[in-house]
């Protein structure tokens, strides 16, 4: 082979190396160019996960931000009906000047006539704002009733959405204002108690609130309002015109004992002006002051719409009340027996009982049958009617208390016309029976807008109970006397009394002081009840007692209707101490303790001595039957 075929074949191989380094180089290119293409998108891609995730965040966080704004607008609901009663008070008083108008200044000037007709208008309208305030000092009951229903529809204490629907009457014989006002149902309580997002599943759910915390606040609110609609409409008697007022709140709602649609009353109370205004609400549980304090009923389940008994609807309040002792009054001492027996069915009937007359023989001992239909505190009654103008002799409740047994009632009744001494009371204490005397009869009779007096009551009346006879000034008048003040530990509730002897036996049953006798007649012992700081305490001025006098004994009862298993095996370390008429402490004494099963304990006497003092002797006796055996010990007849 030539060496020009040499020369020729190394040329063609260097072009194919060249060609192999082109083409080398022209695939590194392209490999770079896919590495840097890659490395941008997946660096696009990195750009663009953390965006999404970005997006989720702040997604997440926006629904997490709106499930906790609408829990902190479930606490806000719930603060605020927490806080009823307190904001309530704050709020300013309704007046009557409240409903007057400014009138505007007209400018005879620039006036073209409708400045002058607003001004006539406005003049015409406080005229009768004028007219409507005289009226209310004349305690005329349709303008009272008015006023303060406009009381309670312009009280700024109601949150908004609030019911304020009302009916009211006004009874001017005593004063009182009887109202029906509706309440917030069950769905004012806010059935979530939180609202919580969840990721997963990208929803909020609502937690709902624990049924006995709902209804525990509901019961709250429900004696909010009560006590908010009682505190405006005392605030808003600028007249002097309400003595009480009788609230019944009500619930528009299904009766869960018809099916139908009804008012259904959840709340009730009657209280006298004196004693709310002693309340101090903005710091009291509300339910326990309307229940215990004001001695209200609450329904105990509100949800379920479980109705309590109105004591006065407004409805009983109209032409069958009429001032006590006019001539439409019936005297009851006088009346004929049959219908004296058919006016106290129509008392029961009125409290919401069902009530008959008994035939006039072979009647067992009863006048009047009734049931309380009540599930829980009612069942058969037996009522009995004595039309006396003489004490009720203790015979006549032992009787009753025989019929209760054998007609197997619940509970029996005594209706009179006069009145009980202490064996009878001391006789019924712990038993199934009610004690209704005179005075009592003819209050419940006008509270359900019966009629009833009791003899000519412009007369002047003959002493009773707990009524001073009209004598010199005493020492006890003149704030000459001492107070006996008794303490113990242990919760057992007691009725403390006091009995003035000669030996060991009381003088009359007037002189027998408990809580049906408030007082002696001459007023030289008188209960206090609660006293610088001791649990009861009796009044005493010694100097005045009778001179056949000489000994004065303390006793202490278990309260059965406060707590009829309670026994003195908790009454310790008790003791009384000897005050001066201001409260201050100038001895004391310790008295001994109860024992398990006694109910009635002697506590101890002061005595006189010779010389006219008196000392102290421990006593210590203890009964298991209460006051019943330790009065009858003393002499009074319980028979």
């Amino acid at each position: 082979m030539s060496g020009r075929s040499h020369g020729l074949i190394g040329e063609w191989a260097e072009a194919q190396r060249q060609q192999q380094r082109q083409r080398e180089a022209r695939l590194r290119l392209e490999l770079e160019r896919e590495r840097d293409e890659g490395r941008e998108l997946r660096a696009r891609e990195r750009d663009m996960a953390r965006m999404q995730r970005g997006r989720q965040a702040e997604y997440r966080r926006r629904r997490e931000a709106e499930a906790s704004r609408l829990t902190d607008e479930l606490d806000s609901r719930v603060e605020v009906l927490s806080g009823l009663l307190v904001d309530g008070c704050g709020a300013p008083a309704f007046c009557a000047a409240s409903l007057k108008r400014a009138e505007p200044v007209v400018d005879r000037r620039v006036d073209d006539g409708r400045v002058a007709a607003q001004a006539a208008e406005v003049r015409a309208h406080n005229e009768r704002v004028a007219e409507m305030t005289a009226a209310l000092r004349e305690r005329d009951p349709a303008t009272v009733v008015e006023y303060f229903s406009a009381a309670l529809y312009a009280s700024r204490g109601w949150p908004d959405g609030f019911p304020r629907q009302v009916v009211a009457a006004f009874d001017p014989l005593m004063r009182q204002l009887v109202l029906n006002w509706q309440l917030p149902g069950y769905d004012v309580v806010p059935e979530a108690r939180m609202v919580r997002y969840f990721v997963g599943s990208d929803r909020q759910r609502e937690i709902p609130r624990p049924m006995g915390q709902r209804r525990s606040l509901y019961r709250e609110v429900l004696a909010q309002c009560m006590l908010l609609a009682v505190r405006d409409l005392f605030a808003a008697d600028e007249f002097g015109i309400l003595s009480s007022v009788a609230l019944n709140g009500f619930v528009d709602d299904f009766d869960p004992a018809t099916g139908l649609r009804a008012e259904v009353f959840l709340a009730t109370v009657m209280v006298e002006a004196e004693v709310f205004a002693r309340l101090r609400l903005e710091t009291v549980g509300p339910v326990d002051c309307l229940v215990d304090g004001l001695h209200g009923r609450l329904a105990v389940r509100p949800d379920q719409r479980a109705a309590v008994r109105p004591e006065r609807l407004p409805g009983q309040v109209g032409s069958g009340v009429v001032a006590r002792g006019g001539e439409g009054e019936p005297d009851l001492l006088t009346m004929d027996p049959v219908e004296f027996e058919e006016l106290v069915t129509d008392l029961f009937r009125a409290r919401g009982m069902q009530a008959v007359t008994t035939q006039r023989s072979h009647d067992g001992g009863v006048d009047v049958d009734a049931v309380d239909p009540d599930p829980i505190s009612g069942g058969k009654i037996v009522v009995q009617v004595k039309r006396y103008s003489n004490t009720v002799p203790p015979s006549a409740v032992r009787d009753l208390y025989g019929t209760v047994q054998a007609a197997g009632a619940n509970k029996g009744v005594l209706v009179t016309t006069s009145g009980f001494g202490p064996g009878s009371y001391a006789f019924a204490n712990g038993k199934p029976l009610t004690l209704v005397a005179g005075p009592e009869l003819v209050d419940l009779l006008h509270r359900c807008g019966l009629r009833g007096r009791l003899g000519n009551e412009d007369e002047a009346p003959s002493p009773q109970w707990g009524v001073i006879a009209e004598t010199e000034e005493t020492d006890a008048e003149r704030g000459e006397y001492n107070v006996l003040g008794m303490s113990w530990a242990g919760s057992v509730p007691l009725d403390v009394c006091a009995l003035v002897c000669t030996g060991g036996r009381v003088l009359s049953d007037s002189h027998f002081v408990f809580y049906n006798n408030v007082q002696t007649p001459d007023g030289s012992v008188r209960m206090l009840g609660e006293f610088a700081g001791d649990r009861a305490a009796i009044r005493v001025a010694f100097d005045d007692l009778p001179e056949e006098a000489d000994r004065l004994v303390l006793v202490a009862a278990v309260d059965p209707e406060a707590d009829p298993e309670a026994d003195l095996g908790e009454f310790t370390r008790a003791g009384i101490r000897l005050r001066d008429a201001e409260g201050g402490e100038l001895d004391q004494v310790a008295v001994s303790d109860g024992k398990p099963g006694e109910t009635a304990l002697v506590l101890g006497s002061f005595r006189r001595r010779p010389g006219g003092d008196w000392r102290f002797v421990v006593g210590g006796k203890g009964y298991a039957g209460g006051l019943e055996p330790l009065v009858r010990e003393f002499g009074i007849d319980v028979e």
